[in-house]
C-alpha cells in the first residue's frame, strides 16, 4: 500500500543562511537563523534549538493532555532550556531543562505528569547518544 504524500508546512531559504517555515493550516512561520558560532548571525532561533524546544514543548504539552485528562489543573508551567553541542561531529549533545510547573493536585498526580511528559514523542524520537537532562520542580497546591 502506498502513502499519499500531503505537507504539513512548507520551508523557504534565503540567503544568508535563514529558513522560513509555514504551517500549512494556520499561516504561522517560523525563522530560523543559523548561529553566530556557525557562519550566521544568530538572529533568531537555530535549527539545532527548535530541536531542544521541541523535546521541552512536546513533554509540557504531554503533561498538558495528561493533566487535562485526569483532572489535575495547572495553574502555570514554564521551562528555562539549554542545549550543548559538540564539535566533530558538529550536532546536538544534550538538552537541559528545568520546567518549573504549579498544579493544583498531590504528589502522585506531580509524579504521574513528570512520567508521561518523559515519555513524549519527541523524546523517543531522539538518538541515545542525546542526553536529555529534564529537571521537574513542582509547586503543590
Amino acid at each position: 500500500m502506498q502513502s499519499v504524500f500531503s505537507p504539513n508546512y512548507s520551508i523557504e531559504y534565503s540567503n544568508p543562511l535563514r529558513t522560513k517555515s509555514t504551517h500549512l493550516k494556520s499561516g504561522n512561520t517560523i525563522i530560523t537563523d543559523a548561529p553566530s558560532d556557525n557562519h550566521g548571525r544568530g538572529e533568531a532561533f537555530s535549527p539545532t534549538d527548535l530541536l531542544s524546544s521541541s523535546l521541552v514543548s512536546c513533554i509540557m504539552t504531554i503533561m498538558g493532555i495528561a493533566a487535562e485528562r485526569d483532572g489535575i489543573e495547572i495553574i502555570s508551567m514554564k521551562a528555562d532550556v539549554s542545549k550543548e553541542m559538540t564539535s566533530n561531529p558538529r550536532m546536538v549533545y544534550a538538552v537541559r531543562a528545568i520546567i518549573n510547573v504549579e498544579i493544583k493536585g498531590s504528589e502522585d498526580d506531580a509524579e504521574r505528569l513528570k512520567r508521561m511528559g518523559l515519555a513524549c514523542p519527541v523524546g523517543k524520537s531522539l538518538s541515545k547518544e542525546v542526553v536529555q537532562d529534564i529537571q521537574f520542580n513542582f509547586n503543590l497546591s
